[in-house]
């Protein structure tokens, strides 16, 4: 049984097909309307989500298929202390495949030990998220008509920010990349995704704290958002949480055809007045989120 835990349990030629069935669903989405009648998708969201979870079961519907589920662990029987493994493995009986988020790292991956459907990591904690790294590469395929030669910011929390882990691991397959990490210091990409993923591919990076600096370099800028949730000190929070405003000021520099991307939620990390700007693509993000997620589903159910 195939699960998706990690953007690495997935090889180059499996994302790229995963990019090119997504693409052929949102050419010709008749196609697909029936593909997953009769199958159910449950949604088990330990930690709030909107997009994700929201965008997950859209992709559902848009099969056929149905969706049960909880959107947050107070209504569940985790609120009664049942384990993650017996919660997995009562909706399996339910279920023909299941989209689970959890706050604690590594819980998708008990999962999926005891699950008897597929398992799809939603997000856990501030380790992976492949899902969204899927739908990034599709948002930049689409976008920019390829997944090589690319000069990449990522800008804000690298430190917690488990979209930024996943997406360095994605793209750091593919040729001729280079990344600029843009972060204060108490919120710089971790030493261990340094080393294990891009000395160890000899992938050329450079950190700095100043988001101008290298913005006419750009063909991507992936901002983030300093998450909450995940300090244990409120007074580090409100100092860092405003360190960087993308404003049009600041796109002065940039490139014609820059991608501007970001996971959301957004809080003040890109001004309002930047939405209109035609480099401005989260929206359309969040958009190619539900036709990434089709073609998984259908991957892991195994939908022809």
């Amino acid at each position: 049984m195939k699960h998706l835990i990690d953007i690495k349990d997935l090889s180059v030629e499996e994302i790229d097909n995963l990019i090119e069935v997504a693409k052929d669903i949102i050419a010709k989405p008749e196609n697909y309307s029936h593909k997953c009648d009769g199958k159910i998708l449950a949604t088990l969201f330990f930690e709030p989500s909107t997009r994700t979870r929201l965008s997950h079961e859209s992709a559902m519907f848009s099969l056929g298929g149905q969706v049960l589920g909880f959107s947050e662990a107070a209504s569940s029987s985790a609120s009664k202390g049942e384990t993650v493994s017996d919660t997995i493995r009562m909706v399996g009986c339910y279920s023909d495949i299941i989209a689970m988020r959890h706050p604690k790292e590594g819980a998708p991956l008990v999962a999926s030990a005891k699950s008897t459907v597929p398992i799809i990591n939603a997000g856990d904690g501030g380790h992976n998220h492949p899902t969204q790294t899927l739908t990034d590469l599709l948002t930049i395929k689409c976008e920019k008509g390829r997944l090589d030669n690319l000069t990449i910011g990522l800008c804000g929390d690298l430190k917690f920010g488990r979209t930024v882990h996943s997406l360095i691991t994605a793209m750091s397959r593919y040729a001729n990349i280079k990344f600029v990490l843009i972060s204060p210091d108490e919120l710089k990409l971790p030493e261990y995704v340094k080393r294990d993923v891009l000395e160890k591919n000899n992938i050329e990076y450079c950190e700095t704290k100043d988001i101008e600096e290298h913005m006419e370099e750009l063909d991507i800028l992936y901002m983030t958002r300093v998450q909450k949730e995940r300090f244990f000190n409120e007074e580090d929070y409100i100092r860092l949480k405003d360190y960087y405003i993308l404003n049009k000021e600041k796109l002065k520099k940039a490139k014609k055809d820059l991608c501007v991307l970001h996971p959301l939620p957004r809080v003040n990390e890109i001004s309002t007045n930047v939405d209109d700007d035609p480099r401005a693509c989260y929206f359309k993000q969040a958009n190619y989120g539900k036709y990434i997620r089709m073609a998984l589903i259908l991957k892991l159910l195994e939908v022809k």
